[in-house]
C-alpha cells in the first residue's frame, strides 16, 4: 500500500476534519415531540471507520418510522451529507451542518423539500428542534418538534 504524503495526506483527513464538530452528539439520546403526546424514542450516534462516518440509528414506537443514518463528508468541499433509510422503506439525502450550537438538516428534493434546525443547550445534554416541510421549497410549514435528552455519553 503507498504511503500518503503532504496534500494527498491532508485531504485524505478532509472528510474526518469536517465532520469533528458533530461529535458532540455521540451517545444516547431520548427523544419527545409535544405534537405526539406519550411518544418516547431512542437515538444513537456512534463513530464508525474510525471517525470517517457517524452513524445515527433511532428506535421509536409505531406509527412513527425508525431511522438509520450514515453521516459523511466529501474531502474536496467539506460538504456533509447523510444517507437517510427507515422502516417504511423510504430512503432520502439530507445535508448537515453545526456550527455554534445550531445543527441544521435540509432536504431540497421536487414535491417535498424539507427542513430542521435544532439547538444544542449549555450543557450539551439537551437540544431543541422543529422539522418544517415545502411543497416548493418557498412557503414552509411547520411539521413537528422534537426534544432531545441525553442518555448517556
Amino acid at each position: 500500500m503507498m504511503a500518503l504524503k503532504g496534500n494527498a495526506m491532508e485531504q485524505s483527513q478532509g472528510g474526518k476534519r469536517h465532520l469533528e464538530a458533530f461529535g458532540v452528539l455521540v451517545g444516547t439520546w431520548e427523544m419527545e415531540s409535544p405534537q405526539f403526546p406519550g411518544f418516547r424514542g431512542r437515538t444513537v450516534f456512534e463513530w464508525m471507520e474510525d471517525g470517517s462516518f457517524l452513524v445515527q440509528r433511532s428506535t421509536v414506537p409505531d406509527p412513527v418510522p425508525g431511522s438509520t443514518q450514515v453521516i459523511g463528508c466529501d474531502e474536496t468541499d467539506g460538504q456533509v451529507i447523510a444517507l437517510y433509510h427507515d422502516t417504511r422503506n423510504v430512503s432520502r439525502i439530507y445535508h448537515m451542518s453545526l456550527e455554534k450550537g445550531a445543527w441544521n438538516i435540509w432536504r431540497d428534493a421536487p414535491g417535498f423539500f424539507q427542513r430542521f434546525e435544532g439547538r444544542l443547550g449549555r450543557d450539551g445534554n439537551t437540544m431543541e428542534g422543529t422539522w418544517e416541510r415545502s411543497v416548493d421549497g418557498k412557503k414552509w410549514e411547520h411539521d413537528f418538534d422534537l426534544m432531545y435528552s441525553r442518555v448517556d455519553p
